[in-house]
């Protein structure tokens, strides 16, 4: 039985090299990857790379997707990345090489603009020179590359729609994580919001005096600030356009949405909405979480 989980595991086990030019864009590949539910790794040495895809037979029961930066960084991997490649093909993993590169001018331009050293660097080399050289060294790789990108002409965006349209076949969508925050106004704007709902035009809890020291998860408080039409026409109209905004959040490559919702205080309205938000919004490719920040404050 465990000869059979192994070979299943193995043949339906994806890895993913990403290799190419220094400055081609290979960590906005690694981090889209990432987002599509492969385990990431960074500049992994040629050395582990055998050991790397033989752990998911002894630690993993199913299934297994890994996407790895192999480069120049690591010594020895030019000469060697070839034969293990090679050889590991032959024991019946399955690799895929994503070989990234752009023009002279491009890799030029954009270590200008980053100011970063060439991993090949010399102070006797101009860049011009480093960037001919890597070119040289890595078309042996390139040939045996199963997938090519050049990004000459790729915004960080292009690049992200193009990994996904390579690599969708191989990975289910990732589940988004959407986070629910209230808050209170009057103890400043969450820093980590991507969109600010604001509730206050909601009737007001706190000054109804049996109803100031409970907060909006009671169901007086619930019942209170739901009774009027206007909330309710506002919680559906909410829903409707969060379902239309947060798959275009998704295809533009965000993982997860914070949707931080406010009122005077954080104590009634903006709880007593996020609930009804967090149980309206979950199904099975979207995870909701749910924080009060200001709650004890009032």
């Amino acid at each position: 039985m465990k000869d059979i989980l192994q070979t299943d595991i193995k043949s339906n086990s994806r890895f993913v090299v990403i290799t190419g030019l220094s400055g081609s864009g290979k960590s906005t590949v690694l981090k889209v990857l990432e987002d599509m539910g492969f385990y990431a790794v960074d500049n992994l040495p040629v050395e582990l790379l055998s050991s790397f895809v033989k752990l998911p037979l002894e630690h993993v029961v199913e299934p297994f997707k890994a996407a790895m930066v192999m480069d120049v960084r690591a010594r020895g991997f030019v000469e060697n990345f070839p034969a293990t490649l090679k050889d590991l093909a032959a024991q019946g993993f399955c690799l895929e090489v994503l070989f990234l590169e752009a023009s002279n001018d491009v890799l030029l331009r954009r270590y200008s603009e980053t100011r970063r050293q060439h991993p090949l660097a010399k102070d006797e080399a101009s860049m011009e020179e480093v960037v001919r050289r890597e070119r040289k060294m890595l078309a042996e790789i390139r040939r045996q590359s199963t997938q090519i990108i050049d990004t000459s002409g790729f915004s960080i965006h292009q690049l992200r729609d193009e990994v996904h349209s390579l690599f969708k076949r191989m990975a289910p969508p990732a589940k988004l994580q959407l986070n629910l925050l209230t808050f209170g106004y009057k103890n400043g704007l969450p820093a980590e919001a991507d969109l600010v709902i604001d509730v206050r035009f909601l009737a007001n809890p706190f000054y109804v005096e049996k109803l100031r020291e409970l907060d909006g998860r009671n169901n007086r408080v619930v019942n209170f600030i739901f009774q009027q039409t206007i909330a309710i026409d506002f919680l559906a109209r909410l829903k409707d356009l969060l379902e239309l905004i947060i798959p275009e959040y998704q295809r533009q490559g965000k993982s997860q949405i914070t949707v931080a919702i406010g009122c005077t205080g954080g104590r009634h309205r903006s709880v007593a909405v996020a609930h009804w938000l967090a149980e309206n919004l979950e199904n099975e490719n979207r995870r909701v979480t749910l924080r009060h920040r200001d709650i004890q404050l009032g």
